[in-house]
């Protein structure tokens, strides 16, 4: 959705995410999540078939000799969850940080400057271009199980 006020107009997205290879999501309702967490759990996906299919598709449940992999390939697990569980500020901030990265990349970037918002449940940016003209943009984070 969006809005105007003023000099200004309001993005809202919806952004769902979706677990990489190797994971899954889930609701978790048999227990009260800790404070600051989400009550979505992490849990790792067996790929042995996919891996027969497609090749070159690490399972992580099922390596060679029952080892974990200790690389980028658990990034998701090391990065974005406590305990097995989303955790949101931790999503917020990389979610934050990546678009933050992407920007420094586009073209608009010379003439548009992108201001990361203080939030813990959601993203917020501004956009000011060198007209002054503002844009704000709210995106609210979700899983689909």
């Amino acid at each position: 959705s969006w809005s105007i006020e003023e000099n200004s107009i309001t993005y809202r997205l919806l952004v769902i995410l979706r677990p990489p290879s190797g994971h899954s999501f889930s609701l978790d309702t048999t227990e009260q999540p800790p404070a600051g967490r989400s009550g979505i759990r992490v849990a790792l996906k067996c790929l042995c078939s996919r891996e027969q299919l497609l090749g070159k598709t690490p399972c992580f449940l099922h390596t060679s000799g029952g080892q974990l992999p200790t690389d980028q390939d658990l990034y998701l697990l090391d990065t974005l969850c406590t305990d097995s569980y989303l955790d949101v500020d931790k999503v917020v901030h990389w979610v934050q940080m990546l678009v933050a990265s992407a920007w420094q990349l586009l073209p608009h970037s010379l003439h548009c400057q992108l201001t990361v918002l203080p939030s813990r449940r959601s993203c917020r940016f501004q956009l000011t271009g060198s007209s002054g003209m503002q844009s704000s943009i709210e995106m609210a984070l979700a899983v689909q199980e």
